[in-house]
């Protein structure tokens, strides 16, 4: 008797393995039945096409990139004093790379340029992911 139970616990592993992976095709397929299936909510990707289709949903997801000339304190009664011709002095110099941001967020520098009749930005340097993470924990 004791060698049928050695050949049991040899043969365990593997079936196992079959379990969990025949587990496994059967949680896919109710989480791709349920419409929550995809990387997105933590079930693995099966593919390229699956990648290709979840960066897909994020590339028409707008956001605002602006330009930052730069930034300057006044106090209220100087901001009512305002007029049509009036100069506003800004903490950036002449020359200086401008912050381009998107959502508020600094993810490049860049210098103005003029295209067409209208203003535009030249990317000078673009902040890292691992710079712009930073960047978040300090704040």
């Amino acid at each position: 008797m004791a060698t049928d139970n050695n050949n049991e616990e040899d043969e365990d592993p593997m079936a196992a393995w079959a379990e969990a992976l025949e587990e496994q095709k059967v949680s896919e397929a109710k989480t791709e039945d349920s419409g929550q299936g995809g990387p997105l909510f933590g079930a693995a990707s099966s593919g390229k096409e699956n990648l290709s289709q979840d960066i897909n949903m994020v590339m028409d997801i707008p956001v605002t990139l602006s330009v930052e000339l730069g930034r300057t304190k006044v106090p209220i009664k100087y901001i009512l004093q305002l007029a049509q011709g009036s100069v506003v002095e800004l903490d950036a110099l002449a020359g200086e790379p401008m912050d381009v941001l998107i959502n508020g967020y600094l993810i490049a520098q860049g210098e103005v340029v003029v295209v067409n009749d209208k203003f535009g930005i030249r990317l000078t340097d673009v902040v890292t992911p691992a710079e712009r993470l930073k960047r978040l924990s300090k704040a």
